[in-house]
């Protein structure tokens, strides 16, 4: 039987807290993670073979093992090592490594596309490597990373509900624990992914409408 409006409405303070705590993962991961990313997007760049090997590393570690992976491994590996980390810390340090090495070849790829022209145009101008990166390279091509830098940040959103995994109490945690005690699972997650849709939908119209800007503005 399904639950009546009335008990939903019980439920919807602890699935908004959750909610709540899932959107602040997510903001603190893309905070950290996105620039984060730039920089293992330059040091990929680097002409130094080291900082590029380290680059690299992390880029590969952080898209190769799956964000599961990451949050049982700072929650629960490090502490074997003397190092205990808390399950919301734990889960933005995770989402922001995996967040920076997507979205560093997002970048990475960006600052490819702009044409050797403007490289030569501010070789001309007497720009050093710094100049031209801060004023030529990164303005273009973080423009044209947008759209994708977008769609990125609505994955983490939705990848926050992993963190049960490591008893953070987020929005999949709540309805799990509401499930428990009232045997009502479904109605439960429904509600949980009604909310998760609230949020996602919206932000990927948003992102429909930059890519439309991005490519009208790429016309010009």
């Amino acid at each position: 039987m399904f639950p009546s409006y009335e008990e939903i409405a019980s439920w919807m303070p602890d699935l908004l807290g959750g909610l709540s705590i899932s959107l602040q993962v997510t903001v603190l991961s893309l905070l950290f993670g996105i620039p984060f990313g730039l920089l293992l997007a330059l040091g990929v760049l680097a002409r130094n073979k080291a900082l590029r090997a380290i680059s690299l590393i992390l880029v590969e570690v952080g898209r190769g093992a799956p964000a599961l992976v990451l949050l049982q491994f700072i929650y629960f590996g490090l502490p074997g090592v003397g190092l205990t980390i808390e399950s919301f810390a734990a889960a933005v340090i995770a989402l922001a490594w995996n967040t920076g090495a997507y979205t560093s070849e997002i970048i990475r790829a960006s600052l490819q596309s702009i044409a050797h022209g403007q490289r030569e145009a501010a070789e001309a101008l007497g720009l050093g490597r710094i100049d031209e990166l801060r004023f030529v390279l990164m303005p273009q091509g973080l423009r044209v990373a947008l759209p994708a830098l977008l769609g990125f940040s609505i994955l983490i959103f939705q990848g926050t509900s992993l963190c049960f995994t490591i008893a953070l109490p987020e929005l999949v945690s709540r309805a799990y624990e509401i499930g428990s005690t009232t045997f009502r699972y479904f109605p439960a997650l429904l509600c949980a992914g009604a909310l998760y849709a609230c949020i996602s939908i919206p932000a990927a119209l948003l992102v429909e409408h930059v890519e439309k800007r991005a490519s009208l503005y790429a016309q010009r």
